[in-house]
């Protein structure tokens, strides 16, 4: 199997930011790692800010885990929705193509977390390699311009498959426009030593916020935005509370927070005159330890009405052991068939199965518990290695793809075929690239030191 042999992979990040789909990328980074594969990960930007909350990349518990595992994480060291905003997002810099270019050509397969980071690895002049596209939602329509990066790298034989987490995934973007051929189904899956239930950490949290230990308990994890259909959330969590006087409501995720203005304006609008009601909700935004507030919690809820695919949160939630409640949006309901429940997006009748799903919980465990194996992280990791290794045969193997080697390599790399010529020009000693990436990058003057930027070097920001 390749992936014993160090297949050198490269992920490139639209940044770090918090979401179910980095979630799911970097655990499957670490895992494909941990079996072998040598990976690194380019993030297009250093800190974002979104859901009204400031994210550095140095603090995303993604980029932690990922760089506590050993894989190695690059910025180009763009600001996201801060003061700086003086490049399109599909515009890039000498400095940052440089920067793109080396990390490029140290890889044989290149993954983009989801179809944005194409834009930039839509330039000319990058090394060639194969793209292996990962997506993560079921409305590419409301992608921008990516959907038509994503066609035009599939079109130019750049992308050669798309990883789909969900059958809806695959199905919207076959009927955008993308060819089926390209477009392969892997399940999410999650760390099953990590979520399970934990009856000591569902007391020991709830103590930890003044909620009895027999009170029913419904989370609600999710980032700020307009997909996740907060305002809906919270007529359906007014209606709960006040038809159950002992219950309480947990909100965790990017922007759940009282210091986002948006979101108590939304509070005050849902509860009206009931705002007392809103005592026995919590707001604790982003959290690294989702695996305790799930085993907390009772129900795990999602009204989303558009976008999502395979939900982490349903999945995560289940294994811990709360019962999933949601809309019918992507692969929501074939995840919760026979696990939970799926309402129409009405609050009346969202509160009426909350209610249902918490007084069932102990029927539903044996069920979730049989249903583990489902979800698992490993299966997912050995689909994604599989589906590498089938890129590599077909794509790599028997080219030539010229890497940087670092200096006092015992092994010079071997000769480029003559039709990679133009593209991987070889010079006279190692660790030397000629063509588009030495020299003159995309005309812009901008010249690269051949004894910068090696692998496993850190390499100093050129912005």
């Amino acid at each position: 199997m390749r992936a014993r042999h160090g297949l050198r992979v490269l992920s490139v990040y639209e940044g770090f930011f918090s979401g179910g789909a980095r979630i799911v990328h970097s655990d499957v980074v670490r895992g494909l790692a941990e079996g072998g594969q040598s990976h690194q990960v380019l993030s297009i930007h250093g800190e974002v800010h979104r859901e009204a909350t400031r994210q550095r990349m140095e603090d995303d518990h993604c980029y932690r885990a990922l760089t506590a595992g050993g894989v190695g994480v690059t910025s180009l060291g763009r600001s996201a929705g801060l003061v700086d905003g003086s490049l399109a997002a599909n515009v890039f810099s000498g400095p940052e193509l440089a920067e793109t270019a080396r990390s490029m050509a140290a890889a044989e397969v290149i993954l983009s977390l989801k179809e944005q980071p194409l834009a930039l690895l839509n330039q000319a002049g990058l090394p060639r390699r194969p793209v292996v596209a990962c997506l993560h939602r079921s409305d590419p329509e409301n992608q921008g311009p990516a959907l038509d990066e994503l066609k035009a790298a599939i079109a130019e034989g750049k992308v050669v498959a798309c990883v789909c987490c969900a059958e809806s995934t695959r199905a919207a973007y076959e009927a955008a426009g993308v060819p089926g051929e390209v477009l392969h189904v892997i399940p999410n899956g999650v760390d099953l030593l990590r979520f399970r239930p934990d009856a000591a950490a569902r007391l020991a949290f709830r103590a930890s916020l003044g909620i009895p230990a027999a009170a029913p308990v419904v989370v609600f994890a999710a980032r700020y935005a307009p997909m996740k259909n907060v305002p809906l959330f919270l007529r359906a969590a007014r209606a709960w509370l006040s038809r159950e006087s002992e219950a309480h409501v947990l909100m965790c995720g990017a922007g759940m927070t009282d210091e986002n203005p948006a979101l108590r304006a939304d509070i005050e609008t849902a509860f009206g005159a009931d705002r007392h009601l809103a005592d026995r909700m919590r707001l604790l935004g982003v959290r690294g330890d989702m695996e305790t507030v799930y085993a907390a919690a009772d129900v795990v809820a999602l009204t989303s009405v558009s976008g999502e695919a395979a939900p982490l949160c349903l999945i995560e939630g289940m294994m811990c052991g709360a019962v999933p409640v949601t809309t019918d949006v992507g692969d929501s309901a074939s995840i919760v068939e026979g696990l939970g429940r799926v309402t129409p997006p009405d609050p009346a009748a969202i509160a009426y199965a909350w209610s249902a799903a918490a007084a069932g919980r102990a029927e539903l465990a044996p069920d979730l518990d049989a249903a583990r194996e489902r979800f698992s992280r490993t299966r997912m990791i050995a689909a994604y290695a599989t589906l590498l290794d089938e890129v590599y045969a077909s794509h790599v193997a028997g080219q030539r793809v010229v890497a940087q080697h670092a200096v006092g390599d015992a092994v010079a790399p071997p000769a480029v075929p003559e039709g990679d010529a133009p593209q991987y020009a070889l010079a006279g000693e190692p660790r030397l690239l000629q063509g588009p990436l030495l020299g003159e990058v995309l005309g812009l003057g901008v010249g690269l030191d051949p004894h910068h930027g090696g692998v496993g070097e850190e390499v100093a920001d050129e912005l």
